[in-house]
Parts: C-alpha cells; structure tokens; sequence
C-alpha cells in the first residue's frame, strides 16, 4: 500500500545550496551530455524525500550513469513522469506563477520545446528565485533568464511504500 507524504522544501533548497556550484560525486554529471540541469533537480528532489521510482524505462531513479530512468535527467520525460505519476516517487501538476512554492519547479522552454529545468529556493515579493545545474546557480532571479515560455510544476508530495509498524 502507497503513502503520501509532504516533500521536505527546506532540505530540497538546502541540497541546491550546497551543490549548486559543485557537483555530488554520487552522480554523473551531465554537463557534457546535453546538461546537468534535470539531474540536479532530481536530485533536490530526492533530497527532499522523494522515494525513486525503479519502474525500469519509465519511472524516475540513478543507479548509475548506465543505469537510470530518463526522468530523472531529461527536461520533458521529468515532466511527464511528474504529472502522470500515479505510483512510487514524486508526482505533482502544472500551476500558475501565482501558484508557485519554494521546492517548486521551473521549466523554460522555446517554440521547439522545453529545454531547462530550475528549482525555486525562495519568493520575494512573490518573484521567485532558482537555482540550477549546466548555468550553475543559487537563488538567482528569474526575471534574469532569457526564454519564450514557461511552465511550473508543483512538485509537494510524493508516494513511498507504506511502513508496518
């Protein structure tokens, strides 16, 4: 039987704080293969509490750099693995920038498609503020991202295996 629980936002921004301008030995980094930017964020997500889904070819896990789910690195897989999720790990849907939370998700995107993915780390006066892989950053603007569209992604909760007590 599945559990909801609440995602943690503060160790999520604390993850990106920390490896926001370095990269964690316990993952490839992807800055050479197309960008590290989902990678990162997958993996602040999984710092937030996020169980990996290992559901092979279409769940959200990093086993390794041979072994992974491709929602765990790329832009548009992450995004439909979030919001279609109805199993183990991560799910969520897209919002308005309204809407948006720390511990939320951004993703830029062109005429041709998405193409990046950040994590918002704080709101002033409701502007937020990401952090990102590939243009490494921490509690940068995004007002000072250059891009066609947008959309966010509350990413707030996730499902895990049940514990017996």
């Amino acid at each position: 039987m599945l559990e909801v629980i609440r995602l943690d936002a503060t160790a999520a921004v604390r993850y990106a704080e920390i490896w926001a301008f370095g990269r964690n030995p316990a993952y490839a980094d992807f800055d050479g293969m197309g960008g590290d930017c989902t990678n990162f964020i997958s993996q602040c997500i999984h710092a937030a509490g996020a169980a990996m889904n290992l559901t092979r070819d279409v769940g959200w896990y990093y086993r390794s750099l041979e072994d992974r789910a491709a929602a765990w690195t790329g832009v548009e897989f992450f995004y439909r693995f979030i919001v279609g999720n109805r199993g183990v790990g991560p799910f969520g849907r897209e919002i308005g920038i309204g809407e948006t939370q720390v511990g939320d998700v951004i993703q830029l995107g062109d005429e041709t498609g998405f193409y990046h993915s950040l994590l918002v780390t704080d709101l002033i006066d409701g502007q937020p503020y990401v952090a990102a892989h590939t243009a490494d950053a921490f509690d940068r603007p995004l007002y000072s991202y250059f891009f066609d569209r947008m959309r966010v992604i509350a990413v707030r909760y996730a499902r895990c295996e049940r514990r017996m007590s």
